[in-house]
C-alpha cells in the first residue's frame, strides 16, 4: 500500500506524461493564476489548463505551500490523523480498516488528512472518514440520488459535502455492505 507521500511522489513523476507538463512548469504557469487562492487557482488550472482535480490542487498546494512537498508533509498529515483520534482510541482500528479498503480501490485515490476528517478523493471528493463522537466514527459518502436505506442515511446536517452517512461503532461494522458503498462512491467519481 502507497502512504500518501508516495502517492504524490508518483503523480509528480506521472504529471508529464500525464499532463505535458512537468511540475516546475505548472509552478511557473500557477503563479500566474488571476488570484493567489487555492481554490481559485485550482479552478483556473482545471478551466483554463484543462488539468484534472487531483493535478490542479497539487500544482495549487505546491504554488502556495511549497513545504507540503517536503517529505515531513507525510509525518504532518500523521499528526492530523494522530489528533482526530486522541482521546477516541477505540475508533482508529475503524478508521485504518476503512484507509486499507479505499487504498485497495485504485492507484488514484488520495488520502487527504484535515483538522477534524480525512477527505478521499479521485477526480473528486468521494468519502470522509471523521471520528464525529468518543464512540462513532461517520463514514460520509458521495452517492448521489441513491436512496437512503437502513444504515446507508442521507447525509442531513452531518456534512454538506457528502450526500450520505454511515455511523460505525466498531470494527465489525465495517462490513462487506460498508466495502460495497465505499466502492459505488468511488466509481462515481
Amino acid at each position: 500500500m502507497a502512504t500518501p507521500e508516495e502517492m504524490m511522489q508518483s503523480m509528480i513523476a506521472n504529471m508529464p506524461e500525464k499532463t505535458g507538463r512537468a511540475l516546475e512548469d505548472w509552478l511557473v504557469l500557477a503563479g500566474q493564476a488571476p488570484e493567489r487562492k487555492h481554490g481559485k487557482i485550482v479552478a483556473w488550472l482545471k478551466g483554463e489548463h484543462g488539468l484534472t482535480h487531483g493535478y490542479a490542487n497539487l500544482v495549487a498546494t505546491a504554488s502556495l505551500n511549497p513545504e507540503r512537498l517536503a517529505p515531513s508533509s507525510a509525518s504532518g498529515d500523521a499528526d492530523l490523523v494522530a489528533a482526530q483520534y486522541a482521546g477516541k482510541d477505540a475508533l482508529r482500528p475503524i478508521h485504518d480498516r476503512l484507509m486499507e479498503i479505499a487504498r485497495g480501490l485504485g492507484d488514484d485515490v488520495e488520502l487527504a488528512p484535515k483538522k477534524t476528517y480525512v477527505s478521499l478523493r479521485r477526480s473528486k471528493q468521494f468519502a470522509i472518514v471523521q471520528p464525529s463522537t468518543k464512540t462513532r466514527l461517520d463514514l460520509g459518502l458521495n452517492l448521489g440520488s441513491v436512496p437512503a436505506d437502513g444504515r446507508l442515511e442521507a447525509s442531513g446536517s452531518f456534512n454538506s459535502m457528502v450526500s450520505h452517512r454511515i455511523r460505525l461503532e466498531s470494527l465489525e461494522a465495517v462490513d462487506d455492505a460498508v466495502a460495497g458503498w465505499l466502492r459505488a462512491a468511488y466509481e462515481a467519481s
